[in-house]
């Protein structure tokens, strides 16, 4: 397995970030030595008046039309299925569209963006396979998805001898909400204790998106949702301040180091499970958050830290 890095999530490109301030964000990502950029088809259609997709993906692809070369130095991951599900003609023309939006031949990872009863999983797995085989996409992950959905879909694969899916994306931060508790994000799953177990036992890559809570662990202009109003997220917050003041850094810069560096039995927990390391997907506005976020690569915690931080609440 890769050792993970930060990824750039790019959702609020050609929407809530223009085109010019995505341009400059993508282009000191690639200067700082970022990597992966993360999309989808559907970003961001429920910030755009036309009710459409396709923003940020277009807005890439016209950042990489303008920068001759920098496509052999980013790895594009892209996703589809919230709008239309998870059926072969569906995967199959979203891949394409998201190819020419993108101006690119192939993605890097390509995405069940959320689960699909409805779509026969054999199907499902039948074309997101032959993505790869078709030299569509390197690598295919699930993203939202139950741990016995994405080993299903895996076995169906395994069993047609065709590539499987060999990454998972979940909501996962530091913080977590109450047990049960509803989420104000519609769609969003949160890793929980299989799913860590699964990703462990199989080598899949786990990549965690809302690392930082939308901001609400920083900005005082956001608060945590109220899933999140408990007494372990104050003892969590009190840990997080107090790693943070020894270190010289910010609570947002914690998170991430934390995230990235998991397993080896120093990692944070979920029940009784050591998590992964995870790779963050984080959305940043302006370059000084993307300064922020991309110093967290070069923060190192001590056993000292991972105890204090794996041990609160």
């Amino acid at each position: 397995m890769s050792t993970p890095q930060i990824v750039l999530g790019a959702m609020n490109f050609g929407t809530r970030v223009d085109t010019g301030t995505a341009f400059d964000l993508l282009d000191r990502f690639v200067e700082r030595g970022g990597e992966w950029i993360d999309t989808a088809d559907v970003y961001a259609f429920w910030n755009d008046p036309s009710g459409d997709g396709g923003q940020s993906e277009r807005v890439i692809g016209s950042w990489l039309a303008a920068r001759p070369g920098v496509r052999d130095r980013v790895r594009i991951s892209t996703k589809t299925g919230v709008r239309g599900g998870l059926g072969p003609a569906t995967v199959t023309e979203a891949a394409a569209g998201s190819l020419r939006r993108l101006g690119t031949e192939r993605v890097d990872l390509y995405w069940a963006h959320t689960d699909d009863r409805d779509a026969d999983p054999a199907a499902t797995a039948e074309v997101f396979g032959g993505l790869v085989e078709r030299g569509i996409a390197d690598r295919i992950g699930a993203s939202n998805h139950t741990s016995w959905r994405v080993q299903r879909l895996r076995g169906l694969a395994a069993a047609r001898g065709i590539p499987a899916f060999g990454a998972v994306q979940l909501r996962h931060s530091y913080v977590v909400p109450r047990p049960g508790a509803a989420l104000p994000d519609v769609g969003h799953v949160l890793l929980c204790a299989d799913a860590a177990d699964l990703a462990a036992a199989e080598n899949l890559e786990l990549w965690a998106y809302t690392p930082l809570v939308n901001g609400a662990l920083s900005r005082t202009d956001r608060t945590l949702p109220e899933a999140y109003d408990h007494p372990g997220t104050v003892a969590r917050l009190a840990a997080l301040d107090a790693v943070a003041a020894d270190l010289g850094a910010t609570r947002n810069q914690v998170v991430l180091a934390w995230l990235l560096a998991g397993g080896s039995g120093r990692s944070g927990r979920t029940g009784d499970l050591a998590v992964p390391p995870a790779w963050p997907l984080v959305g940043v506005s302006g370059i000084g958050q993307l300064d922020e976020v991309l110093d967290a690569r070069d923060l190192v915690l001590d056993a000292a830290a991972r105890e204090r931080l794996d041990t609160a609440a």
